[in-house]
């Protein structure tokens, strides 16, 4: 329930796929700076594990996790390092009860209503709806919600600054957004102030589905 609420507060998760250990310190910073909270480590970053154990110690205050997990052993590496949130592309029910024996919550990714049904059976604390936009985005979403209301949806894979509001306003419990946060001209200028105006905007935009300003 603790992670949920840390959705329901945020609704945006910050993914950064980083070639280089330092660029990914720094797009994480840039973020927290905008005010994110939730930041995504991708496994196939540069030196994934000690990146996250970095963030940790440096960004205290916000909730550090890891995604583009294939396996049980990748799954026990990343929480090894400290990862607080597990995403995966995919529907592994070995992986899901892993990470329920380890207390951490993970997101498989899913497309379809039976895919997305099975992970959430597995166990899964919510389920990455992946990728979106090429099913119809928002549309897809809202289409969701008659027979899976109940199961917490973060779609990924197309989610833009401009239509993330759409997404939530679907019914998804939060978004997650990679490039559209870190456009490559900014990040190859290092420019780290327009990044955390970019995260900012994205949360004021979807600040009024936060669940902290819901009567």
């Amino acid at each position: 329930m603790d992670w949920l609420s840390k959705l329901q507060q945020q609704r945006s998760l910050a993914v950064i796929r980083a070639p280089k250990l330092e660029l990914g310190l720094e797009m994480a910073m840039a973020v927290a700076a905008g005010g994110m909270k939730l930041i995504e480590i991708t496994w196939n970053s540069d030196r994934a594990g000690e990146l996250i154990t970095q963030l940790r110690r440096q960004l205290p205050e916000c909730t550090i996790g890891t995604g583009t997990l294939f396996n049980v052993q990748q799954l026990q590496a990343a929480i090894a390092s400290g990862a607080q949130f597990l995403f995966t592309p995919h529907v592994d029910p070995a992986m899901i009860q892993a990470a329920v024996a380890a207390q951490t919550p993970i997101i498989p990714g899913a497309l379809t209503p039976t895919e997305i049904i099975t992970a959430w059976s597995c166990g899964a604390s919510c389920v990455k709806v992946f990728p979106v936009q090429a099913v119809g985005g928002a549309s897809y979403i809202k289409s969701l919600q008659g027979p899976l209301g109940h199961i917490p949806l973060i779609p990924t894979g197309g989610v833009t600054l401009e239509n993330a509001s759409a997404m939530i306003q679907a019914g998804a419990i939060a978004v997650g957004l990679s490039g559209e946060l870190f456009p490559k001209q900014l990040v190859a200028h290092r420019d780290w102030e327009a990044i955390a105006q970019l995260a900012s905007n994205l949360l004021r935009n979807l600040a009024e589905f936060n669940i902290d300003n819901r009567s």
